[in-house]
């Protein structure tokens, strides 16, 4: 279709928007992961200790880099720039979010987004990913930390970055030290599946896969996708999960164990798949959670839930080590059930140190020695005091 200006030239007409449905009432339990949504269903059980996690390690911390952005960055409204509000206001209309949380733009040339505060968290944006995304893949990344913001994930890694450093200051106990690097390993593990919940909530929020699929590739390669084909860099996926030997397999390991996000063509492939399983039609159908409904969540159904998705992960991939423990016997369903297991290891764990941390808040005399602690109670990984989710 065209349209005549009143020189008589023939202008190609603008294409309608694309209408997106509003997902009305949908809770955050929708989009995440079942490993993700294991683990903060049994984390938001300890009433109190999420609490008691933003009183200690929010409050501060979170005054002061909102302060930060305010002076160095620029805060996101109808004024100041209008096409990334605009985007914005959509992709939370989508999710049903209520109340936009801030949103700053600073200047960084990296391709990204973060997710920062406990208990009022903002969204900060770089630059780049301003200048280098279409329409339709800024909403979905905007959609992406929306997501983290929903499903509560800057306050779970924080209690991620607390064991982290106690795991240091217990180093010179052998004991001590496994046992919280395991239990490090798995939040870790939950960590990776929260960034794949996030990606499926940009989803969502754009509903658009292609474009989704774009941002990744775009996280991976830069910002000109001319020469950059979607097939291929599937295709890509499909090498890393199941090409080469057990050597490639101990190098992913290598490569991921300590790490908290997947590789961009593993996210691209696990988005790929979830769409392809038909869930995420369901949910623009109408059949997802409700947020009326949150209390009513089980902690055991989810975490079988877990581990189901686990070993149907691990009876899909190609990778040769799993490959070998199926061969061996039933492996790989093993490990389906120790990874599903690993919220309700957390959950025990986190109980123990939630009630320790109410007998300290009501000035209880302790049963047992406080963990040592090195003395830095800031809830960041990188030594900045930063309390934040990143894509």
């Amino acid at each position: 279709m065209t349209s005549s200006d009143e020189g008589g030239t023939a202008t190609p007409a603008t294409p309608p928007a694309r209408r997106r449905v509003v997902l009305t009432g949908i809770s955050s339990r929708a989009w995440e992961h079942p490993a993700d949504r294991g683990a903060l269903t049994a984390l938001r059980e300890l009433r109190g200790f999420d609490d008691v996690v933003k009183a200690f390690f929010g409050m501060w911390n979170e005054r002061g880099f909102r302060l930060a952005y305010l002076a160095s960055a620029i805060r996101v409204d109808h004024r100041q720039y209008p096409r990334v509000y605009q985007l914005y206001a959509e992709a939370a209309t989508s999710l049903d979010v209520p109340e936009l949380p801030e949103l700053y733009v600073k200047q960084d040339p990296f391709l990204n987004g973060q997710a920062i505060g406990l208990d009022k968290p903002f969204i900060v944006l770089p630059t780049a990913s301003v200048q280098q995304l279409d329409d339709d893949e800024l909403r979905a990344l905007l959609g992406h930390e929306l997501g983290h913001v929903r499903s509560g994930h800057a306050v779970y890694k924080t209690i991620l970055i607390i064991l982290t450093r106690w795991a240091a200051s217990l180093s010179w106990l052998p004991v001590g030290a496994l046992a919280l690097r395991a239990i490090i390993g798995a939040m870790m593990e939950w960590w990776r599946k929260a960034e794949l919940s996030a990606d499926r909530a940009g989803l969502l929020a754009g509903q658009d896969p292609a474009a989704s699929l774009r941002l990744l590739m775009k996280m991976a390669g830069g910002g000109d996708l001319s020469q950059v084909d979607t097939a291929a860099f599937l295709e890509q996926a499909a090498e890393y999960d199941g090409g080469g030997d057990l050597r490639d397999s101990l190098h992913k390991l290598r490569m991921t164990l300590w790490s908290t996000h997947p590789v961009p063509v593993a996210r691209a492939a696990a988005l790929r798949h979830w769409i392809d399983s038909g869930d995420y039609a369901r949910i623009l159908e109408g059949d997802y959670p409700r947020r009326e409904d949150d209390s009513t969540a089980s902690v055991t159904t989810e975490v079988k839930a877990a581990a189901e998705s686990y070993r149907e992960a691990f009876g899909r991939t190609q990778d040769p080590l799993v490959g070998l423990l199926r061969r061996l016997g039933d492996g790989a369903s093993e490990m389906g059930e120790w990874a599903g297991g690993a919220a309700g290891k957390a959950r025990a764990w986190f109980g123990a140190a939630g009630e320790a941390a109410g007998r300290a808040a009501r000035g209880e005399r302790r049963t047992t020695p406080p963990p040592p602690s090195n003395g830095n109670g800031n809830g960041d990984s990188d030594g900045d005091g930063q309390d934040s989710t990143e894509t």
